[in-house]
């Protein structure tokens, strides 16, 4: 058995005696012996780490393309209406969630170096298409339904990264570096919502640079992420490795399905990572519907407020891996608990701000710009609202494994084989759970912006006031769940005993 710390080294070290080998293999992964891990496994761990990130950032870059570029569409030349262009930005997150559990299956099937590779390579098709498709204004509405499909390619991707770098990492360092390499990833909605109108012409960081004088150019986007896509597969496929002891039939990694802890922290997802994806792809569309202003906005006149967006999707990716570090320290349940009840306040807040506001805005500028006098508390109250899913990403992602450690410890004895056995089996099947969990909250990513889109409702305020009146009741019951389930402390085997 060997260890490869080499990314240089030749296929021939790295095959293992049982022929399935075909690229860089380990075979000798022990995270959780402390020698191991401060002699080879750490440098090994974070290479794997960095190179995970950087594909799993353009994976949420991709994914989350539709959210910035649906905003420019009109300006374009397409006649979408906010419905349809609600639409637009919610179909790459239904897609995205519902390939999270297979592509989490594929990590112990191919090889996580060998899956990343081919899940980078797979962006190409929603990029591609996309370059093509903006350039002509005769594409009807059903081919930007199935491009904007394809580009749940890259929701996918989340979840096989996250189910490879747990088996990296021994558990004491899950929740850092699971939070790490979600937060990498999440950036990735930011810089989209930063770049692409800079990117394409349109305007410039924060609408202060004027379009360019050949206008418009989404394909730009579209050709610099296919580019991007390429760099991903080939470091993925020279830097990265896979490891022989990630091994799983998908019949063992589905048995996670049956175990209640599955639905009941999927259900939590949905309020935390569901409600930062679904956010981060309506942002853009929500801030023009609701505080509108003409675009581009010329130069020195004004500040077009849907180039805030990306203000939501920074702030929660860089407070993912914070929840993690407070999860570590204090206990998931715990954070969980304070992001939803943060979570909970903050939208109150925002909804209280949309109170404030004058249907219809594009009806009238002087209604848009008393509408406008609110934007500043309402993206404040927002924020706030991003940071506490970040946190609550990052801590309910160390609960996940650290609720299969407490129980594979509590059926054994330890020191025992069937302890070691148990505490191997509980790291597959976090990482099966993983999958499933990121898949369904996930879904929330999809139901946000279409809430927002309400075809029974008149206006856009209205339906984004009904809309958050149901995320904080829906909130006010995640926090239930969390302290009713991990925290009570009813029964003397409850999960609370364990400080997850």
């Amino acid at each position: 058995m060997t260890l490869i710390d080499d990314p240089r080294a030749s296929a021939d070290e790295a095959a293992a005696p049982s022929g399935r080998r075909t690229g860089r293999w380990i075979d000798d992964w022990r995270p959780e012996d402390p020698e191991f891990w401060e002699t080879r496994g750490r440098a090994v761990a974070r290479r794997n780490l960095a190179w995970s990130v950087f594909a799993e950032h353009l994976g949420f870059s991709v994914w989350l393309i539709w959210s910035v570029s649906s905003a420019f569409l009109v300006s374009m030349g397409f006649d979408f209406s906010p419905q349809q262009l609600f639409v637009l930005v919610a179909l790459p997150n239904l897609v995205g969630s519902l390939l999270r559990v297979p592509y989490t299956l594929a990590v112990p099937a191919f090889g996580g170096r060998n899956w990343t590779a081919v899940s980078a390579a797979l962006l190409l098709i929603p990029t591609v298409l996309f370059a093509i498709a903006v350039q002509n204004p005769d594409t009807p509405f059903w081919a930007f339904c199935l491009i904007a499909a394809t580009a749940g390619f890259g929701g996918g991707n989340f979840a096989s990264s996250m189910a490879n770098i747990n088996f990296f990492y021994p558990a004491a360092k899950k929740g850092a570096a699971l939070g790490l390499n979600a937060a990498g990833g999440n950036l990735g909605v930011a810089l989209i919502q930063f770049f692409l109108p800079v990117v394409v012409g349109g305007a410039g960081i924060f609408g202060l640079v004027q379009a360019s004088s050949s206008g418009i150019s989404l394909e730009r986007a579209g050709w610099l992420y296919a580019g991007l896509a390429l760099v991903a597969t080939a470091a993925a496929w020279f830097f990265m490795d896979n490891l022989g002891t990630a091994v799983s039939r998908p019949r063992d990694q589905l048995v996670v399905v049956r175990e209640r802890h599955t639905w009941i922290m999927a259900f939590l997802y949905i309020g935390t990572f569901g409600s930062f994806i679904g956010y981060s792809a309506a942002m853009p569309l929500l801030i023009r519907l609701n505080f509108w202003v003409p675009e581009p906005a010329p130069l020195g006149t004004g500040i077009y407020f849907a180039y805030f967006a990306f203000l939501g999707a920074l702030i929660g990716s860089a407070t993912r891996p914070l929840g993690g570090w407070m999860a570590d320290r204090w206990g998931g349940a715990k954070v969980t608990l304070a992001a939803f009840a943060g979570m909970i306040v903050f939208t109150l807040l925002v909804l209280a701000t949309l109170l404030q506001l004058t249907p219809n805005p594009t009806a009238d500028p002087a209604i848009a710009t008393e509408n406008q006098s609110w934007f500043a508390p309402f993206l404040v109250c927002f924020a706030v609202v991003f940071a506490c899913t970040g946190i609550g990403n990052g801590s309910t992602y160390k609960m996940i494994p650290a609720i299969w450690r407490t129980r594979a410890e509590r059926s054994t004895e330890e020191g025992t084989p069937e302890r070691h056995a148990a505490l191997a089996r509980s790291t597959k099947e976090a990482s099966a759970a993983i999958g499933v969990i990121g898949a369904v909250g996930a879904i929330g990513g999809f139901l946000i912006p279409i809430a927002f889109s309400s075809p029974w409702v008149a206006d856009p305020r209205s339906a984004t006031v009904i809309a958050f009146t149901t995320f904080t009741a829906f909130y006010v019951v995640c926090a239930v769940v969390t302290w009713a389930v991990y925290l009570r402390r009813a029964r003397p085997d409850s999960l609370a005993h364990a400080g997850i």
